[in-house]
């Protein structure tokens, strides 16, 4: 009765969203305390606070993108523009573009690329970040750049990878800058 649940939701999810969720199908399948347990980690992903919304959505996106610049990323630039994220900044930050970015933006994108590189920069930026926003802040952002890959990772690791595919943003294709 519970797997029937969860698959109708999984379904709603694939419609409103245009994502493909068969690996979590076969999560659920495979196991559903296992399907559980990572469902709790829903929690984190959608931790925000303090930290201003087309901020973090920027970690969330080139956390992705770090990762897979297909659906994952698609998904997440999805939810930035239906929860408001300017069209524009949302480009710039697919493109890589720092010129074109707000420069809160700007920041956001600097640190999650910084921290994902282990580049001892990510200090200085994160320091920033305490500065402007406060500590919670620092964390809904940390949060969304960890669990922006922890998606794209699970399903490689299920086989539903795929490869580079187009991004879109307000219908337009953009061109994806790939994380060095």
């Amino acid at each position: 009765m519970l797997k029937r649940f969860i698959r109708s939701r999984l379904g709603k999810y694939e419609r409103d969203l245009g994502y493909d969720a068969t690996y979590l199908r076969d999560v659920l399948d495979a196991d559903l305390g296992a399907f559980l347990r990572f469902a709790r980690l829903q929690g984190v992903s959608t931790y925000r606070r303090d930290a201003p919304k087309d901020v973090w959505y920027a970690a969330k996106i080139v956390g992705a993108m770090s990762e897979d610049c297909g659906p994952c990323t698609q998904l997440v630039v999805t939810m930035a523009e239906r929860d408001g994220v300017d069209g524009a900044t949302l480009a710039a930050i697919v493109r890589g573009d720092l010129a074109a970015l707000p420069a809160e933006v700007a920041l956001g994108v600097r640190f999650a690329r910084a921290v994902l590189a282990h580049d001892p920069a990510a200090d200085e930026l994160r320091e920033e970040i305490v500065r402007a926003w406060g500590k919670r802040a620092l964390v809904s952002i940390s949060f969304s750049l960890v669990s922006a890959r922890l998606y794209p990772t699970l399903k490689y690791a299920m086989g539903h990878g795929r490869a580079c595919q187009r991004v879109l943003v307000g219908g337009a294709p953009i061109a994806v800058a790939h994380a060095s």
